[in-house]
């Protein structure tokens, strides 16, 4: 099924205050249809009230949402398939029960609503639970009900709030094989998460937020490349000082490896040259900064 929200979600100048804290100031993004957006900040950064925003359960000082460029209301909001970090499902009611009345509540006719409950609980690996309570259930499991609640009804926009934690690496690949097929079809997909490998192997774009505020936003690769390129040099004989002048090298620790933090347009062989000349090398590598190393600058300078 393609998504009918050919613009995206596009959220937009949104200000949120909680008496004196500021929680949110002029948070800006945009989700592109069949893009997956990785949402990241620290505890009490911001990204569950933007979602809640976004969802309508809570209401913005200033700014706007949208929806396939149209202000989002009660019936957008029914086609937004939301996934709380704060599970939201009826503890003493079964499994399938509720995903069937969720279904129905999101338009979907009783047929309709058991398919897509059959669907969901097998693509999820949850089949043989779905006569349990979701009380009866691990909290992987719970986590799984809870991601197929927002999907049953085959959703135009995925908004989801921390769906990998307390999930086992079976349940990981499985969530994440899921999300790369929604946005396949064209759904924009937004989800928070702090296990950032996963946002920098699944995302086409990141944001990161602190303290309320948008403080990178980028694809991987830009994000990765706005951390600088450093090369790795192992020349465990070589003196220190012998990259100082350079052209294009910012700065040197030197060592058995010695780290060279090097702006753009870099003479890679000059370096090597420069590397060999001063003792054998054994290994001359160029380095782009993880995703998580760019978080903790970018979280530690705000």
């Amino acid at each position: 099924m393609t998504s009918t929200a050919p613009d995206g979600l596009a959220v937009v100048g949104l200000d949120k205050r909680f008496g004196d804290l500021v929680a949110l100031r002029d948070m800006t993004f945009t989700v592109r249809p069949g893009e997956i957006f990785g949402f990241v900040g620290s505890n009490g950064a911001g990204k569950s009230t933007t979602m809640r925003i976004i969802l309508g359960v809570l209401a913005a000082d200033a700014g706007a949402v949208t929806v396939g460029g149209r202000a989002v209301d009660a019936d957008a909001r029914r086609r937004i398939g939301y996934m709380p970090e704060e599970r939201g499902l009826y503890p003493k009611m079964k499994v399938g029960e509720q995903l069937v009345y969720l279904a129905r509540l999101h338009g979907l006719t009783k047929t309709q609503a058991q398919e897509r409950t059959a669907y969901w609980t097998d693509r999820l690996g949850i089949e043989g639970r779905i006569d349990d309570n979701v009380s009866d259930l691990s909290l992987g499991n719970q986590q799984r009900v809870q991601l197929a609640a927002a999907l049953v009804f085959d959703p135009d926009v995925l908004v989801l709030d921390e769906p990998f934690s307390g999930l086992d690496p079976v349940a990981v690949d499985v969530m994440s094989d899921v999300l790369v097929e929604k946005s396949r079809q064209g759904v924009p997909v937004i989800f928070s998460s702090h296990q950032l490998d996963l946002v920098q192997r699944l995302c086409d774009t990141v944001g990161i937020i602190a303290k309320g505020e948008m403080r990178a936003l980028g694809t991987v690769d830009e994000l990765r490349r706005s951390g600088g390129v450093r090369l790795e040099v192992d020349a465990p004989a070589a003196a220190t000082g012998w990259a100082d002048a350079l052209p294009g090298v910012d700065a040197a620790e030197y060592g058995p490896t010695t780290v060279l933090s090097v702006a753009d347009g870099y003479d890679d062989q000059q370096i090597l040259t420069a590397a060999l000349a001063s003792g054998p090398v054994h290994r001359f590598t160029a380095v782009t900064p993880e995703l998580t190393e760019l978080f903790r600058e970018v979280v530690t300078a705000s």
